[in-house]
């Protein structure tokens, strides 16, 4: 079968960029749905103190598989930019080198992961009701770091090729293979919340393995011997482009830590409708996350190919698209969010009917900020489309100081309504940063393409 690859340099901007996110956002779509699923079969097989558990182990997953994300997403960069410029040895080049990259990193992180797991649940205030189902859960989690490595650098090289499709045809066939073993796993072997990871792990395994079958018969994909020898310029680049994503990522997933542990010092209750919604928060992002890839990608590709005046309109009319969609998605959680948080919460009614009245008000103050969330996804993607990984690095660090701050300080004010503030606040900061850096960035890159010609 014929991979279909995509040239974004030409055509309608708003057309390409939409037909580019339509498969991001189903398969993120989907990923989330499975997310949920595995959130509903615990919660409601095992209950509130299993689901807890699960859901407190958001940030701690994110931080440490949050950092092949970033390396991925800045080999995807300089791949964009690449196939946009028509430097097709250089491309190969490029797949090789992340190759090596990866699997050093993979080593690294795997050992340091699982020697800090423990000292971090216990430094993060962790409830002894769950400490030890959240510690289990994530050395499964983290024991499949190779996998989601591979899975992150294969699929970001099919979408630095214009290729989203793929991304979700593998998605969906995880999501249906997740799903099966979640029931079989926790339902029927009784394996309890660690059912639910090894559920994870080996989906995305099915997932990574049919994006690597796409990668390999992809001709401008499929480096020769030579191309695997150490190269110097090479990595520097792709460290430059990447480690500053991932490290954007963990200071980014720091600040949700120590969230995380304001939210557990205020008791069960409060941290079990916290977490509660927090499970949905993946949910409501999705349709910024992924316009937010395909500008990025939209904006490689052009950047590489000198079209300063396709990187400008892609910019505009994404943001547009932004804003509308993140009134529709809050509207539908404000409408809808409290009847989907019921599904989740199963346990005696006094108890539930807490968890559930404080999970709704979360949610209703995610949605409020959900514009600004959206605009600093397009804004931050562009940046990074462009070789800008440092700004919205230290836009990383703008919204760990926003985030603990707030967390610190609004609680003694405002009590719990400071806790969800926080990251609303974090939101607002980095947003409005990154769009007065991006639009200077732009207007600097686009003199000296200028010059050039």
């Amino acid at each position: 079968k014929v991979i279909r690859i995509k040239d974004l340099t030409s055509g309608n901007p708003v057309r390409l960029i939409l037909v580019f996110a339509l498969p991001v956002l189903t398969g993120n779509m989907l990923q989330q749905f499975y997310n949920l699923v595995d959130s509903l079969i615990i919660g409601q097989l095992l209950g509130v103190t299993a689901l807890t558990a699960v859901s407190a182990s958001g940030w701690l997953d994110w931080a440490v598989l949050s950092i092949p994300m970033g390396l991925a997403q800045g080999y995807s960069i300089h791949a964009s930019q690449c196939y946009g410029g028509k430097q097709y040895a250089e491309l190969k080049r490029t797949v090789a080198q992340s190759y090596l990259i990866s699997a050093a990193v993979t080593v690294a992180l795997e050992a340091i992961s699982q020697t800090l797991l423990r000292p971090v649940l216990t430094w993060m205030n962790s409830p002894e009701e769950t400490i030890h189902l959240t510690e289990n859960y994530l050395r499964i989690i983290y024991a499949g770091l190779p996998v989601v490595m591979c899975l992150n650098v294969f699929s970001g090289f099919l979408y630095a090729l214009g290729n989203s499709r793929t991304p979700l045809l593998a998605l969906a066939c995880a999501t249906a293979v997740n799903i099966a073993l979640d029931w079989w796993f926790v339902g029927s072997l009784g394996l309890g919340t660690n059912g639910g990871a090894y559920a994870t792990v080996i989906a995305q395994a099915v997932s990574a393995g049919i994006c690597l079958a796409a990668v390999l018969k992809i001709p401008e994909l499929r480096p020769q011997r030579v191309d695997y020898r150490p190269d110097r310029i090479v990595i520097r680049k792709l460290v430059r482009l990447g480690f500053p994503i991932a490290f954007q990522n963990l200071i980014i997933s720091l600040g949700g830590l120590i969230l995380q542990g304001v939210v557990n010092a205020f008791g069960f209750v409060f941290m079990a409708g916290y977490n509660a919604a927090s499970r949905l928060q993946g949910l409501v992002e999705i349709a910024g996350s992924s316009l937010g890839s395909a500008a990025g990608t939209f904006t490689g590709q052009n950047y590489g190919a000198g079209r300063m005046d396709r990187v400008r309109l892609g910019l505009r009319r994404s943001a547009q698209i932004g804003f509308l969609l993140a009134l529709t998605v809050g509207g539908l959680m404000t409408v809808f969010g409290k009847s989907i948080l019921s599904l989740f919460i199963r346990d005696e009614a006094e108890l539930a009917d807490q968890v559930l009245a404080i999970g709704y008000d979360f949610l209703r103050v995610m949605a409020a900020g959900l514009p600004m969330l959206y605009l600093l996804f397009v804004y931050r993607t562009t940046l990074q489309g462009l070789g800008d990984t440092v700004m919205p690095m230290i836009s990383g660090f703008l919204e760990l100081a926003l985030r603990v701050g707030a967390a610190l300080l609004l609680p003694a004010i405002l009590g719990y309504w400071g806790v969800y503030l926080a990251e609303i606040a974090a939101w607002i900061g980095a947003g409005a940063f990154l769009i007065m850096v991006c639009y200077h960035r732009l207007h600097r890159l686009t003199n000296t393409v200028e010059e050039t010609k």
